[in-house]
């Protein structure tokens, strides 16, 4: 298909030149004498575009007994037409308006059914014409499997039965999907589901005036309610109008034979849980005063429990507008929080409430209390847990708690053992640096109890829980399993994944007889499933999923070790062509990176990855340059580190610079790259890195930035894990920003960036004016807007365009560099 050509890219053409002539917008791409073009959408080398082309490996859902597998089938890219229609953009939101729902949501087009033990597989009959699926969710007793699916005018929900294999739709277009989670659940005796519906009775959506009924206003009186930077808010009483209209909601049950049965009141309903019993319903509404200063999640909103006729049984908590959270990375709102159901329990609830006023700045020795309530709710709550860090969940078993605690600023978590009968007695299972990845102990396996709910998986006598980890380690990861004792706290590694494979453990569908399955990839083996015997070493394929990328076959791999000067142990991955040998002249490179900061050396030197794990590819990855003659370095280790009292970012840029040259000097040293002509990248943060490193170094020969943020003090309340203001600090902010040093920048920067970027902080205003600053400083620069794309680029004309504009910029002031 020629993208330049086709009917979307002219309209999209069309639609985007009438903006920019009635806005003065920026243009799609500004050519390099600084005139304004308008090029169409191109397509970058063949061996390129096939990658992108090539058709989707089906994404697995595994039942929770292990008896079913089910393939979830996928089109591929979108295209721009689909990514560009109309949407809104409200709270934080963005709803699609034809249908109720999100409106950039992933579809799956199919569904097939495996059998696990004999590799059987089926295709599930009925399914819609044209079908966009989502929400695929096992039933409790899993004989049936939920989805919803997405028309032109609406969304439709079905189920499809395993018995016969068969889809049927339950309901019309008129599920509301618009807010974020499932809009519907299955009940626990798995005969029916609570679904979020379309108000019938919202009447016509509210149209704008042309009219301005008045200013709009917002005020704030000698109060400090600090704020990150958001996009996507509300911005006057139509933008509210249109929230309410949207997220107008009736909560119905629907049987799995069609009937439905309304629940109580419609109203803004943020989310629906249903008891274990299936008896009362959490529900959670919206209300007002809404704000036009953060997002949705933090409106005030109404806590209650109703029966299964919608009658309000207990108003739990009444949380008002929480517009004022200190700027802290472990701050939350003040009052109860957290909302859920026990699932060993017939109805009982629990939550948790900050005892610090949700000030993570303030000193203080318990920063939770976890409560619990029985129905029916009229009792006082009492208390499962104090935490010491902040609360971030409760994993459940028959009769016992695992509550969770995290600390940023010292990067600690903590994992306390509970009985709820006697919560006094509670003991210290883990506690750990999370940035430790050679000893993460890893995360529990579920099972489903009676209720169909998930529990811990323990032995008969529950004194051992079973715990999956990458495991980490010098080698590289090397996932196992473990049976971890209760008693004694540590883990007793029943089976680990071997060279020259990655295989990670994926669930235990038979504690009995120790059978697992697995996920097993290497170099040159693609990702498929596997029922592993762990006693006899039994190994039964399940899934033959082929090589999704045939022209990445033979690509030469290598995983690097190496030291920045300051003694830091660094890693990266190093791709070389298929056809390159040892000896050979050495090639044009590209460094790809995302920094990311510690607290301690060691952590930041840790193998962070596995040398067997097979080369995969996505629309944003640099290994297409791989097929280009091109040695490329992936997941390029770019550690930031303050250890004690120092703060990473004091450091930021030198130790960027120390680990980028520690990179370029390795494979020189091997002689695989030649300095001359390495070029930097990176995506968000990573853009962010390559705008300072170009800043203030002259190890690269050019760079690309896509999406980034460039000045920092349009993100003054802290960004990515910087949690000090730009009042507290505005020498890291200024230091910081490649925006104050873009008269330093001397090599060529192609900025990419989506148009309708919805990322906190990463405004497409950053690219616009670092754009500018470096023009204006006589650089070699060139700005591309992506029309209708976020953050993450969706729209495979979007893609192609973007992977044409790096390969242009590469093969002109890398590959092809005029000698110095």
């Amino acid at each position: 298909m020629n993208f330049t050509n086709s009917k979307a890219a002219k309209r999209v053409a069309s639609r985007l030149l009438c903006a920019l002539l009635l806005t003065g917008a920026a243009p799609v791409a500004l050519a390099q004498g600084g005139q304004d073009t308008n090029i169409g959408y191109q397509r970058p080398p063949e061996a390129i575009a096939s990658i992108i082309e090539a058709p989707n490996t089906p994404s697995v859902s595994i039942s929770a007994k292990g008896e079913w597998m089910l393939l979830l089938e996928s089109p591929g890219y979108p295209s721009i037409e689909e990514v560009s229609a109309p949407e809104s953009r409200l709270a934080g939101m963005r709803i699609n308006p034809a249908t109720n729902g999100p409106s950039r949501g992933y579809y799956y087009n199919g569904l097939k059914l495996k059998k696990v033990s004999n590799a059987d597989e089926f295709q599930i009959k009925g399914l819609p014409q044209n079908a966009q699926l989502s929400n695929v969710t096992w039933s409790p007793d899993e004989k049936y499997i939920a989805f919803t699916n997405t028309k032109a005018n609406g969304i439709e929900l079905w189920i499809a039965d395993l018995g016969t294999r068969e889809a049927k739709k339950l309901t019309e277009a008129v599920v509301n999907d618009a807010y974020s989670g499932r809009p519907f659940e299955w009940l626990s005796d798995s005969k029916g589901l609570v679904v979020k519906f379309v108000d019938e009775n919202r009447g016509e959506m509210p149209k704008a005036s042309t009219v301005p009924a008045g200013p709009t206003v917002q005020q704030n009186i000698g109060k400090a309610k600090p704020s990150r930077t958001y996009q996507d808010l509300l911005k006057n009483r139509n933008d509210e109008q249109l929230f309410d209209y949207y997220m107008q909601t009736q909560l119905k049950l629907v049987s799995v034979d069609g009937k439905q049965e309304p629940i109580g009141q419609a109203g803004i309903i943020k989310s629906v849980e249903t008891s274990p019993d299936g008896q009362y319903l959490l529900v959670e509404t919206m209300q007002k005063p809404y704000s036009y200063l953060v997002p949705h999640y933090y409106f005030p909103y109404k806590v209650e429990v109703w029966n299964r006729n919608g009658q309000v049984v207990k108003e739990l908590a009444k949380l008002p507008l929480a517009e004022d959270i200190p700027i802290a990375f472990d701050a939350v709102a003040k009052g109860p929080r957290s909302y859920s159901w026990r699932p060993d329990k017939p109805a009982t609830l629990y939550w948790a409430e900050a005892q610090d006023g949700g000030d993570a700045n303030k000193e203080a020795a318990v920063r939770d209390h976890v409560y619990m309530l029985d129905a029916p709710f009229n009792g006082k709550p009492a208390k499962l847990a104090a935490t010491k860090y902040r609360y971030r969940g409760v994993m459940w078993g028959e009769g016992m708690a695992i509550v969770n605690e995290r600390w940023w600023k010292t990067r600690t978590e903590r994992s306390i053992l509970v009985d709820p009968s006697k919560p006094a007695k509670a003991t210290v299972l883990i506690e750990r640096s999370y940035e430790d990845n050679y000893n993460d102990p890893g995360s529990p396996v579920f099972t489903k109890n009676k209720y169909g709910r998930s529990v811990l998986l323990t032995d008969k006598k529950k004194q051992n829980i079973y715990m999956i980890s990458e495991g980490g380690s010098p080698e590289g990861n090397r996932p196992f399993v473990s049976e971890f004792s209760l008693k004694s706290k540590k883990g007793n590694i029943l089976w680990r994944s071997e060279a020259p494979y990655y295989e990670r453990p994926v669930d235990i569908i038979d504690l009995n007889d120790k059978k697992i399955i697995t996920r097993r990839e290497s170099e040159n083996d693609p990702p498929n499933y596997f029922v592993r015997d762990i006693d006899d070493k039994k190994l039964t394929q399940v899934t033959t999923f082929p090589h999704p990328n045939p022209q990445l076959e033979g690509v030469q791999k290598q995983m690097l070790k190496y030291k920045r000067e300051d003694g830091v142990n660094l890693t990266a991955i190093l791709y070389l062509p298929k056809d390159y040998k040892k000896g050979d002249a050495p090639l044009p490179m590209l460094l790809w990176a995302y920094p990311r900061e510690f607290k301690n050396a060691s952590a930041a030197g840790q193998v962070k990855s596995s040398p067997y794990e097979f080369t995969r590819i996505s629309w944003g990855s640099p290994l297409f340059w791989v097929t280009q003659g091109y040695a490329v370095l992936d997941r390029t280790d770019i550690p930031i580190v303050g250890e004690g009292d120092a703060q990473p970012n004091d450091t930021y840029v030198q130790q960027l610079v120390s680990s980028a040259k520690a990179a370029i000097d390795e494979v020189v040293k091997m002689g695989v790259a030649d300095p001359k002509r390495v070029a930097v990248g990176g995506h968000s943060y990573g853009a962010f890195m390559t705008g300072n490193l170009l800043a203030h170094s002259d190890l690269f020969a050019a760079g690309i930035a896509r999406s980034g943020a460039y000045n920092r003090t349009l993100t003054p309340f802290g960004f990515q894990a910087e949690e000090r203001t730009y009042w507290d600090a505005p020498e890291v902010y200024f230091q910081m920003s490649p925006f104050s040093f873009a008269n330093k920048v001397n090599e060529p920067i192609l900025l990419i960036h989506g148009e309708a970027d919805n990322n906190s902080g990463t405004f497409p205003i950053q690219s616009e004016r670092f754009y500018n600053a470096l023009k204006g400083h006589g650089a070699t620069t060139r700005l591309v807007f992506l029309p209708a794309e976020s953050h993450g680029y969706r729209a495979k004309e979007s893609i192609l365009h973007m992977l044409w504009e790096m390969d242009q910029w590469l093969d002109k002031y890398v590959k092809n560099r005029p000698v110095q």
